[in-house]
């Protein structure tokens, strides 16, 4: 199935070739939900297991369980804040993002807000407007959203 070689007739193997670098992690994820490139979602979204995200989420995305992942295409928009355990993006996030594993933003990624974050990777292109701020390993969990400090005195 999938990172398999697929056998032609002819008895030869061949796998696809990526058109992004982006692509090859992507195909090798698990995907149980997608939200496809004409589809706009007007409201918050929970989910379990692999999202793929090619449309756009009007309202917060929050993941249940450890092991969930979303991976937001070039063409994938979230406006919204985002809380998951691992995710991929080359797409664009206005919000703040918590993830308790890895991040990974490939070159046409764009966050608009903070990212908490366990483990990050960033390809050159990328685009981080806001701050990014590594959470503990241990803790495995989102961090809170950070207390506004009282202007009263």
């Amino acid at each position: 199935m999938f990172g398999k070689s697929a056998k032609s007739s002819s008895g030869s193997t061949s796998s696809p070739a990526p058109s992004h670098h982006g692509d090859q992690k992507i195909r090798s994820a698990q995907i149980d939900t997608i939200i496809g490139k004409g589809t706009t979602i007007d409201g918050d979204l929970r989910f379990s297991g692999g999202l793929h995200v090619e449309g756009v989420i009007k309202g917060n995305l929050a993941a249940d369980g450890d092991n969930a992942t979303l991976i937001l295409s070039e063409h994938g928009h979230i406006q919204g804040e985002v809380r998951v355990p691992s995710m991929v993006l080359n797409g664009a996030i206005d919000g703040d993002v918590f993830a308790g594993g890895k991040v990974e933003l490939f070159e046409k990624a764009r966050i608009c807000g903070d990212v908490y974050y366990n483990l990050l990777e960033m390809a050159v292109g990328a685009e981080v407007n806001g701050k990014l701020v590594r959470q503990k390993p241990e803790s495995g969990k989102f961090a809170p959203p950070p207390v506004p400090a009282s202007d009263s005195e």
